[in-house]
């Protein structure tokens, strides 16, 4: 039996989402960019829908700026680089300059003060000043004691504690033939754990990006109230699957379900779909973006949760003596 203990009680909250757009090869201006954007939410500005006061819980997304067109490759122009890091540009060339240890253990407490990561100090300092929880999006982090290169979200509390890390589990290595190809592998190494946090109003669930095509790990996270994954889906897949999916697994797992997408940037090499988006748990669209840069808000409300799982009470009809173990197969 599983030693955890029980999520918080379910309360209802205020949700912003940052589509943040401006991220260029300057560290410094995306570090001050995204921190001038998550004062603006915090002070309300933005798009509201029906909320009440400050945001309880502010979200920036992974955001991207790849590779110049003239950089691609000669022999496959339509193999471009994918930066999912709102800090800085991603590739071979890039990773090396801002990739940044953070050394988080869970469990332990971290030291901000001794910490070698800007983007982890710049998002503990803005989570104390505002007071809000803050899922910073990703940055690109190298751990020392491998050398691996991770893409890795962080949570803050209130008080501008890092209190939760995830790093992306599954890597984007796709191709589709005259349209696209990625291969995340050739400089991300995938995570290995499930992650979530705990706030005074909801147990948050995390993932990132390609995370949601891969229904188990909605699954394990459905113990969850709300799951978030910062994603950068681009025009091939977002005009098809990225609604789709956020309303799959959130119908699935009868959970609130977000995905934070950067802003869209015609003059980079990858085009972002944009259109960050919350669903509740019957698969309802509470708020959603365009593709410009902009600030949503929105009210999560438990009774939408409750109601789902009672009336359709899936979580508890689950037949695990039939389907103990998924990997195994038929």
């Amino acid at each position: 039996m599983s030693t955890r203990p029980p999520a918080p009680t379910f309360k209802p909250f205020n949700l912003t989402l940052i589509q943040l757009g401006q991220i260029s090869a300057d560290k410094a201006a995306n570090l001050k960019h995204a921190r001038d954007m998550i004062r603006r939410a915090a002070n309300d500005e933005g798009t509201n829908g029906n909320t009440q006061g400050r945001p309880d819980l502010i979200v920036l997304p992974v955001s991207f700026s790849p590779l110049h067109p003239s950089q691609r490759s000669a022999k496959d122009p339509t193999r471009v680089t994918l930066q999912e890091c709102f800090n800085s540009p991603y590739g071979h060339v890039h990773f090396p300059v801002y990739a940044e240890s953070i050394g988080f253990r869970k469990g332990e407490k971290y030291d901000i003060d001794a910490s070698q990561s800007e983007s982890v100090k710049m998002l503990s300092e803005a989570a104390k000043t505002e007071g809000v929880w803050l899922l910073g999006g990703s940055i690109p982090e190298k751990d020392p004691s491998d050398g691996n290169v991770y893409n890795t979200s962080t949570v803050y509390s209130p008080q501008g504690e890092l209190v939760a890390t995830h790093r992306k589990v599954h890597l984007f290595d796709i191709d589709i033939p005259g349209k696209i190809t990625f291969k995340e592998s050739e400089t991300l190494t995938g995570g290995s754990t499930t992650n979530f946090f705990d706030t005074e109003f909801a147990r948050v669930g995390l993932g990132i990006c390609y995370d949601v095509r891969f229904p188990e790990l909605a699954a394990i996270s459905a113990r969850c109230q709300v799951l978030i994954y910062p994603g950068a889906f681009n025009m091939t897949t977002g005009p098809l699957h990225w609604e789709l999916l956020q309303r799959a697994r959130a119908v699935d797992n009868q959970v609130y379900f977000s995905m934070c997408s950067p802003a869209r940037d015609l003059t980079a090499g990858y085009h972002a779909w944009g259109h960050s988006l919350v669903v509740d748990p019957m698969g309802s669209k509470l708020v959603e973006a365009e593709d410009g840069e902009a600030i949503l808000h929105t009210r999560i409300d438990p009774k939408t949760f409750n109601d789902a799982r009672a009336g359709i009470p899936v979580t508890v009809q689950r037949r695990f003596d039939v389907y103990p173990d998924v990997s195994e197969g038929l």
